[in-house]
Parts: C-alpha cells; sequence; structure tokens
C-alpha cells in the first residue's frame, strides 16, 4: 500500500432519538442500543513517517475540519483563572468574578479519585484523559474525556492520582502543561484502577522488556534514583523533569520536533489534525482531533508525552511499516460501551482483539468527534 494512501473513516453519533432523552440525565449504555445513528465522514491521510531513535511519528492531514475555536482546554481554562479545581468537602469556597460564595457538596471530605471542578468561563470545557493537574493535596490526572459546559453545577470529576506519596495540603491546583504517556493514560482510560496507574507511572512503560532486547535511554534504575533523589512522593512531574529523566525526553523532543516541522511545513490545502505513533517496530498509539487548531493546542504536550514513553522502552531499531499505521485511521468492529451528557457529549469505546478506540463527540453546537485516541493495549 502506497504510503500516502487515503483512508475513510466514520464517526458514529446519536441522533434525535438519543438528544430527546436530556429528561434522564447522564446515561451509560453498553453499546449500541441508544437509538438510531448517523454518519458522518471525513478524509484522513497519512505523511511520510518521522523517526529518531525507538520513535517514529505519523502525521495525520486532512482535507476536512471543523470549527473547534468555540472550546476551552484545561490548560487555558486554569490559567485564565475561568476553571476551578478544588479537593472535595463538605462546604468549597469558589471565587467568582472578586467574589466568594459557598457551594454545598454532599461529601464527607476529600478523597483521592474525584475532585470538584467548576467552569466558569463562556465556552464549553474539553478535558483529556491523562491531562495532569497538580497542588492539591495530591497531583491528579483526569480519567476520561468529557466536554463541561456552559453553567454547569460544581462537577464531581473523577481523577486518578499520579503523587503517590503524599496527601497532604497543597498550593491551589493549577495546569501541570503535561499529559501522561500512554502507558499511565491507558491505564487510566481503559483499566480504570488507581493501583494500575500508580504502577505505570513508576515502571515508566508496562510493556514488559524481552531479555535480547536492547536496554532503554532511562533505565528502572534512573527512575528509582529520580524518585529517591528529587521525587520522593512518586509525583510525575518531578520523576520525568528529573536530571535522571528529562535530558533524554529533551533531547527526543527537540529532535522530532525539528523534523516534524520540516515534514509538515509547507502543506498545502490541508491541516495536521493527529498523528500515529510506534515504538520500533509496533505501531502503538493515535491521537487525532476534530481541527487542526485544536491538534496545535496539544501537540507540544503530547510529544512530551511519547518521548517519555519512548525513552523507557527498549531501543530498538526497527521501523513500522505505513501499512500498520494505516490500521490505526480504521473503525474497529467490537463491543462498543457509550455514556453520554445528552445535549453536551457522547463518549464511546469499541474494543477489537487487542485494539481499543475511544471516541468524544461534542453535541452542540455542531455534532463533531471532537477527539479519537486508539492504542494497542498492553493489558
Amino acid at each position: 500500500m502506497d504510503r500516502s494512501a487515503y483512508t475513510l473513516f466514520g464517526s458514529s453519533i446519536y441522533g434525535i432519538a438519543t438528544l430527546g432523552m436530556a429528561t434522564l440525565g447522564f446515561l451509560w449504555s453498553p453499546g449500541g442500543n441508544a437509538g438510531p445513528r448517523e454518519k458522518a465522514e471525513g478524509e484522513w491521510r497519512l505523511l511520510e513517517p518521522i523517526s529518531y531513535e525507538n520513535l517514529t511519528v505519523f502525521p495525520v492531514v486532512s482535507l476536512l475540519e471543523y470549527d473547534t475555536g468555540g472550546f476551552m482546554t484545561l490548560e487555558e481554562g486554569l490559567s485564565r483563572g475561568e476553571v476551578l479545581v478544588q479537593e472535595q468537602g463538605s462546604e468549597t469556597l469558589i471565587r467568582d468574578r472578586g467574589t466568594v460564595r459557598p457551594v454545598t457538596q454532599n461529601y464527607s471530605g476529600p478523597t483521592v479519585n474525584q475532585l470538584v471542578l467548576v467552569n466558569r468561563s463562556k465556552r464549553p470545557l474539553l478535558l483529556l484523559a491523562g491531562e495532569l493537574v497538580s497542588g492539591g493535596k495530591q497531583d491528579r490526572v483526569i480519567s476520561k474525556d468529557r466536554i463541561v459546559p456552559v453553567g454547569a453545577e460544581p462537577l464531581p470529576l473523577n481523577v486518578f492520582c499520579v503523587e503517590h506519596g503524599r496527601w497532604s495540603a497543597g498550593s491551589q491546583f493549577t495546569a501541570a502543561n503535561t499529559i501522561v504517556h500512554p502507558s499511565v493514560r491507558e491505564q487510566a482510560a481503559m483499566a480504570q484502577k488507581q493501583s494500575d496507574v500508580w504502577a505505570s507511572v513508576t515502571a515508566g512503560s508496562v510493556a514488559p522488556r524481552a531479555s535480547a532486547a536492547p536496554p532503554p535511554r532511562v533505565a528502572q534504575e534512573q527512575l528509582a534514583m529520580a524518585m529517591q533523589l528529587e521525587a520522593p512522593t512518586q509525583s510525575y512531574s518531578k520523576i520525568y523533569g528529573s536530571r535522571q529523566v528529562a535530558p533524554s525526553v529533551d533531547a527526543m523532543v527537540d529532535e522530532v520536533q525539528r523534523r516534524f516541522r520540516k515534514e509538515t511545513g509547507g502543506l498545502k490545502g490541508q491541516r495536521v489534525v493527529g498523528v500515529v505513533i510506534a515504538y520500533g517496530g509496533e505501531v502503538a498509539w493515535s491521537d487525532i482531533f476534530a481541527s487542526g487548531e485544536l491538534f496545535e493546542q496539544y501537540w507540544n504536550k503530547l510529544l512530551r508525552s511519547y518521548a517519555v514513553e519512548a525513552v523507557a522502552r527498549p531501543l530498538l531499531r526497527e521501523r513500522a511499516s505505513a501499512e500498520d499505521a494505516q490500521e490505526f485511521l480504521r473503525r474497529l468492529k467490537g463491543r462498543e460501551q457509550t455514556e453520554t451528557e445528552p445535549g453536551v457529549y457522547l463518549w464511546r469505546e469499541i474494543n477489537e482483539g487487542k485494539l481499543s478506540q475511544i471516541e468524544l463527540d461534542a453535541l452542540q453546537p455542531k455534532v463533531m468527534t471532537l477527539h479519537r485516541l486508539m492504542v494497542r493495549r498492553t493489558s
């Protein structure tokens, strides 16, 4: 198959029957039973791969893209003070444009796997699984993709801890400008077990290394030293920002970014909307967005997350093929699980063999798949 071959993708959405159930509030379905579907199609194409050491990036371009300017990212919302994240408590004080008002919650107090989020902006907020918020009693990551609408009540936000050794008052929650690496995102988004998230943070990559495989750039001994010297609470940000780990990650990010800009700089009439990622000869992950603008907002954080994964994997020099990467652009056929907040978003997961696909559809102001990821599961 030619490396520039085009592929059509389908993005299933729920139609009027699902939206008409708004009075039921938040819905969950084991898949395929919530009503009729419509089909929206677009076109994706792979560019030539960009490789450095054991990391290969296949840029995904599209002639078609949606207007996503009406959505706000978590990083943007927190930095502007338009999104507030706090620990749970019997009463949370929300500072709203210069005044402080109490918001009563029916919670007994702070808990590891749930925070409270308030979107007080005039735009819906997009949250991606694996985005890190730093502060509070522990650093946490978002557990699932979702959208928080304008004017929503304080949201009980499901999260996972990525700082195992601290449970004490810290600074106000802020955007960490970080998305955790794919092994951790996989555990958060799919396994949904706190113990597995902790294990994948400290392991670097959960994929076992064969005895004959070359060692990774960052060995387990270096991760252990980073935790001992610079991250005694096993803080994700401190481990992967440490002197033992960060130089290897930075070097990979800088070189891949340079090659990526060179490969994608001359595009005409099409935009980069995502990437397919391979480690050695194995295609492992993809992130694709509804627009080039939205991709660019996440690209630097995503690239760093891919590099963190790469430096903890064996330095295999094999290269994944375009045919294998193309597999990550097709729609999986398998059992679906769906969750929806009527009139706001639809989330779905499809599993086929070792592949899992997760899509997040915005239902307003226009139906569109804002984010789509596919992963080759390691567990």
